[in-house]
């Protein structure tokens, strides 16, 4: 067996990392920056100053749901490590080089739909895989699968976007109320007798478009984030690239399928959660230089990972869409 150690550049991981950095701050900074603007056209500074007070205690007592109810509603049920100690073994070595506080929970869902998503925080992660995932990924790729898991944990992506739904939510409710005050005052407005400017008008009207547009993006630079993460855990990025392109194929096959046989699907990289995958897998093929010879990798790359579960077998649920947190 020849395994190739992957080595990583480290000029172009320092550039990747604080690339992602400084894209997710401005993207955070301009959602901040738009509720607050809504607020000042609604009461002046006060408005401000509510809509910050607002935000924080929206963070702190908004409703969630429960992860476990999440993986629950998406047919997912805990693995544990008598049933797939290969498995578990691989995430912990990840948790380890990721120096998470605690060992993430392993979901299994019954499907033959190729996902993995991660709910929870670094003290308390539950990632769930699907029957389809372990059956359709060698080791290789499924190590580089869930070390992006694994660091979207550490980077707590989750919480970021949280705080990014919070603001969102709170731009599109003082957009309503905005709304709703303009059309009280429409005729005074006509009339040229009301303070508001047709400027203010549109910001109002189009800040919740404005605001989703930013939380994509901001989740499309999580994703590069957690690939670069990825990399870093597994020394490897040429095998998370290999699960891309392989997980590019599978739902660009499945979508053309089920919705427009035979016809390409329309889809602006304004409105994906996710980056393009050419785009993810040009990223991690510059973070790698292979080295000539033989010698030992991170994990064995051509072991198929239906071996890593024997026990596991398909059940009788049908592909299915999940309310996932950051799935490929």
């Amino acid at each position: 067996m020849l395994n190739l150690l992957i080595e990583m550049n480290p000029d172009r991981v320092t550039a990747h990392k604080l690339n992602n950095l400084l894209q997710s701050i401005m993207l955070l900074a301009g959602m901040a920056a738009l509720l607050g603007l809504l607020g000042w056209l609604l009461a002046g500074i006060k408005g401000v100053i509510w809509a910050g007070i607002i935000g924080v205690v929206f963070l702190l007592v908004s409703p969630r749901a429960s992860p476990r109810l999440v993986f629950k509603l998406s047919g997912a049920r805990p693995l544990s490590m008598a049933e797939a100690p290969g498995l578990y073994a691989l995430v912990k070595t990840l948790a380890l080089r990721a120096r998470l506080p605690t060992l993430p929970q392993l979901y299994y869902v019954p499907t033959q739909a190729m996902n993995a998503f991660t709910v929870g925080n670094r003290r308390q992660a539950m990632i769930a895989i699907t029957d389809g995932l372990l059956r359709g990924l060698t080791r290789r790729e499924l190590t580089g699968v869930l070390a992006h898991e694994v660091s979207h944990v550490d980077n707590n992506d989750m919480w970021v976007m949280t705080l990014a739904d919070t603001v969102n939510r709170l731009t599109s409710s003082f957009s309503l109320f905005g709304q709703v005050l303009l059309f009280i005052n429409l005729p005074l407005i006509l009339l040229g007798k009301s303070g508001f400017s047709w400027l203010a008008i549109l910001i109002l009207v189009f800040a919740p478009t404005l605001s989703v547009l930013l939380q994509l993006a901001l989740s499309r630079t999580r994703e590069f984030d957690a690939d670069l993460g990825a990399a870093q855990i597994t020394h490897d990025p040429l095998g998370l690239a290999s699960a891309l392109k392989k997980l590019h194929h599978y739902h660009s096959g499945s979508l053309r399928r089920a919705l427009v046989p035979g016809r390409p699907i329309p889809n602006s990289s304004m409105l994906r959660t996710h980056p393009k995958s050419e785009e993810r897998i040009r990223r991690l093929v510059s973070l790698a230089e292979r080295q000539p010879g033989a010698t030992e990798s991170f994990l064995p790359i051509d072991e198929d990972l239906v071996a890593f579960a024997p026990r596991l077998s398909l059940g009788p649920r049908l592909p299915q869409w999940f309310m996932g947190w950051h799935g490929h």
